[in-house]
C-alpha cells in the first residue's frame, strides 16, 4: 500500500472513531504503534516537533485546570509549538488567566486565544463539529492536489480552523474545499507558510 492511500485508510478510520468517541461519551481514543508509526511517518513536521506537541497539550491542559478548575470548556492544539485555544469560558477574567497559562508553558512560541466568553456548549453541538471535522478531513483525503496529513483540523460551534505547514497553494486550495462543507460557519487559517522550493526539499531530504 502506497504512502497515500495509506494516509487515507488511517484519517479516515481516525475520523470514524473520533466521531464514535464524542457521541459515545468513551474515553479518548488510543492508536496502536502501526497507526501512529505511520502517522509519524507521513507528518511534515519532524517526529521531535510532533512529541513536543504532544507534551504542550499534556502540561497545557495541566495549567489549564489550576487556573480554571472546571469553569469552562477549553481545548487546546499545539502544531508546530504553536497553541490554539479554542472553547468557552465564563467571563473575560478567565480567557486572559487561559491565555498567560498557556503562555507560561514549556517551548510554545506563540498562542492564538480563540476562546469565546459565553456558556459551554450542547454535547450536540460538540457532536456537530466532531462531524464536520470528519467531513473536512475525508474531503482532505480525498483531494488529490493536496496532502491531508500536512494538515490539522479543528471544529468549534461551526467554526473550523486549520494548521499545517503548507504552501500558499494547498492553504488556499484547503480553505476553499472547506468552505463548502456543510456545517461549516466561518474558516480560521493557522497556517505556517512554506514555500514551494521548501516542499520539494522537505519530501525528498530524510526526516529526522
Amino acid at each position: 500500500m502506497n504512502k497515500t492511500r495509506l494516509s487515507a485508510h488511517i484519517l479516515h478510520a481516525l475520523a470514524a472513531a473520533a466521531m464514535a468517541s464524542a457521541l459515545s461519551g468513551c474515553a479518548p481514543l488510543v492508536l496502536g504503534g502501526a497507526a501512529m508509526g505511520a502517522m509519524v511517518t507521513l507528518d511534515r513536521r519532524t517526529s521531535g516537533a510532533q512529541v513536543e506537541d504532544e507534551g504542550i497539550e499534556l502540561r497545557g491542559a495541566s495549567a489549564l485546570r489550576q487556573v480554571l478548575g472546571d469553569r469552562g470548556h477549553v481545548n487546546i492544539t499545539s502544531y508546530n509549538r504553536q497553541v490554539l485555544m479554542t472553547g468557552e469560558v465564563p467571563d473575560e477574567r478567565a480567557k486572559q488567566a487561559a491565555l498567560q497559562a498557556i503562555s507560561r508553558v514549556e517551548n510554545v512560541k506563540g498562542v492564538v486565544n480563540e476562546l469565546s466568553v459565553m456558556g459551554n456548549t450542547s454535547l450536540s453541538q460538540r457532536s456537530s463539529d466532531t462531524l464536520v471535522t470528519g467531513k473536512v478531513r475525508a474531503s482532505l483525503v480525498d483531494a488529490r492536489d493536496l496532502s491531508a496529513n500536512a494538515f490539522k483540523v479543528v471544529t468549534e460551534r461551526g467554526t473550523v480552523y486549520l494548521m499545517g505547514r503548507v504552501t500558499q497553494r494547498e492553504a488556499d486550495r484547503a480553505t476553499q474545499m472547506t468552505r463548502t462543507i456543510s456545517g461549516v460557519q466561518r474558516v480560521v487559517r493557522i497556517f505556517e507558510i512554506i514555500s514551494e522550493e521548501e516542499l520539494r526539499s522537505q519530501t525528498s531530504a530524510p526526516r529526522s
